[in-house]
């Protein structure tokens, strides 16, 4: 089988596809026949070395296709099975073995693609807005990067949860995207100031929440954008990660500051089936919309992430075995 493969971390040109040996699952775990992987910036920090991984290595925490094999002792599950993940490496590939308990079973209304696209960064935006800041009605938020994949589905959750949203930008395109996905206002970052603006659209006040997957070039203005006592969401590093932070700049206005991840909001498996459930149904309600800005086939991994770092995508990018 086909993998995509990294036995050096550096940039997209370190991607490797190899015939690899098909992986047999042992007791607990699934072989899954892959039809999409999802392609998400934790991808990029550990091919490049900002998150450590032991090499060699396949690359990809998120997918979606059916049962192949279950190794020994797995139960409720049997070959056929549609089923989607998140966490376990290897989905860069034709096959990967996954924990049983890592996967959740897919509705028969929700295509691999969707699904692929929805483990990882549906649940992200779930967790942003439903625990780590439980957005209300009248709560005020900044989501950066809003027509990214977590941006938009971040946007129409935090609208549904009846938040008003300033949304940030790079282009003319994306904001169309961010107001179809229920942004308030659309702040075009490379023309406005998102700090003034924020400024002046809560008469000085500050935001709630800033939700910051950006990191180093919005860090510190992120901060200036959260009102008394509110908080500061960092919880990614697309520009970079943010230098060594002096607590004692929190202390002006009482705000707060977090670094979440997932896969503490995942950890068991209670919270993984309820949160992906949730967010699964509203995919097949129609309540939250996937947007799929492009698919590769595996060979074309490093050009997928050459136009995710390069930040001109907008929505989800899936890589799919031939």
């Amino acid at each position: 089988m086909q993998a995509v493969r990294v036995h050096t971390q550096g940039g997209p040109e370190v991607l490797a596809v190899e015939d690899v040996p098909v992986p047999e699952p042992k007791a607990g775990e699934v072989l899954v026949r892959i039809a999409a992987a999802g392609v998400n910036y934790i991808d990029t920090y550990q091919r490049s070395g900002l998150y450590q991984v032991p090499t060699p290595f396949t690359l990809g925490q998120e997918g979606a296709g059916t049962v192949e094999r279950i190794g020994a002792g797995v139960l409720g599950l049997a070959a056929g099975d549609r089923v989607a993940w998140t966490g376990p490496l290897g989905a860069y590939a034709e096959l990967a073995v996954v924990p049983a308990d890592r996967l959740v079973a897919l509705p028969d209304v929700i295509g691999f693609d969707q699904a692929a696209a929805a483990m990882l960064q549906g649940m992200t935006a779930h967790y942003l807005a439903v625990t780590t800041f439980a957005l209300q009605p009248g709560h005020t938020c900044l989501v950066h990067a809003a027509a990214g994949g977590v941006g938009l589905l971040l946007t129409q959750v935090a609208k549904a949860r009846g938040a008003t949203v300033y949304a940030t930008v790079g282009s003319e395109e994306k904001a169309a995207l961010a107001r179809e996905a229920g942004a308030d206002d659309v702040i075009l970052y490379r023309t406005r100031d998102f700090l003034a603006a924020v400024r002046r659209l809560t008469d000085g006040r500050g935001v709630d929440v800033v939700y910051d997957g950006v990191g180093r070039e919005t860090f510190d203005r992120s901060l200036e954008c959260v009102r008394m006592r509110g908080t500061l969401v960092m919880y990614g590093n697309a520009s970079g990660a943010v230098p060594a932070f002096d607590v004692l700049r929190l202390t002006p206005n009482a705000r707060y500051l977090t670094r979440p991840r997932l896969a503490e909001h995942i950890a068991s498996r209670e919270d993984l089936v309820r949160r992906s459930g949730e967010v699964l149904g509203w995919i097949a309600s129609g309540r939250l919309r996937i947007r799929i800005h492009r698919t590769y086939p595996l060979a074309h991994a490093a050009a997928a992430h050459r136009d995710l770092e390069g930040r001109g995508t907008s929505g989800k990018l899936l890589l799919v075995p031939q």
